[in-house]
């Protein structure tokens, strides 16, 4: 898989990509992640890549020449070009898989006070990684990529993702390791039993348990 992050802040993505699985999924060529500054393909004489807003309000608005010109330069048949957004549909678990079967995303990061609505003509999704704004769009980028990427094969076990939170709907059961006992809180005797049957009951009864308590929402789905 190819990922290409449109972003006017790529030193942002230093300490998360050079780390943990992300950097050995490149190392291993799992994946190609690169960086692209769209302030280099502005035609603006003083580099500019935002304007005021026609209308009038507050703050500075991408302009779409700039973007634009850097998602023709980059996509190809196979390109997904996803806008991240605040405004977008909801990530969920179920879209992590779906985009990691893509052979290539262009991921836009967006900052200041938003985009040129004609920008999204360009894009096949918009996305937001939840309801509340951040100061752009290089954050939910990483959100994204940490978890499309652990998707792919070779990267992590697939049993390791198979019981994930939000698989089916449910949450993770709870884990433990060693000791067995800790300040006075036991490790359930059914996980020391050696009964895989009851040991995998215990734990769909778990799920079930954890997200009628924490996210009863996800039951109503």
């Amino acid at each position: 898989m190819r990922i290409d992050i449109l972003t006017l802040f790529p030193n942002m993505f230093n300490g998360v990509f050079l780390e943990s699985i992300i950097k050995r999924a490149v190392d291993d060529k799992k994946v190609s992640i690169n960086l692209v500054n769209f302030r280099e393909y502005t035609n603006d004489p003083h580099n500019k890549v935002d304007d005021t807003p026609y209308g009038g309000g507050a703050g500075m608005v991408l302009m779409a020449q700039p973007i634009f010109d850097c998602v023709k330069s980059l996509k190809g048949p196979d390109s997904k070009v996803i806008l991240l957004s605040p405004s977008g549909i909801p990530y969920k678990q179920k879209m992590a898989y779906d985009l990691s079967q893509e052979k290539h995303l262009i991921l836009i990061c967006g900052h200041y006070e938003g985009f040129d609505e004609r920008i999204k003509s360009i894009c096949d999704a918009e996305i937001s990684i939840g309801d509340y704004v951040l100061t752009g769009g290089e954050i939910p980028a990483m959100v994204l990529v940490d978890s499309i990427v652990r998707l792919l094969p070779g990267v992590i076990t697939s049993e390791s993702h198979l019981n994930d939170s939000f698989n089916d709907n449910l949450l993770d059961y709870p884990t433990y390791t060693k000791p067995r006992v800790y300040e006075g809180m036991e490790v359930p005797e059914v996980l020391l039993s050696g009964d895989h049957k009851k040991i995998s009951e215990y734990r769909e009864k778990e799920r079930l348990r954890i997200t009628k308590e924490n996210r009863p929402d996800l039951l109503d789905d």
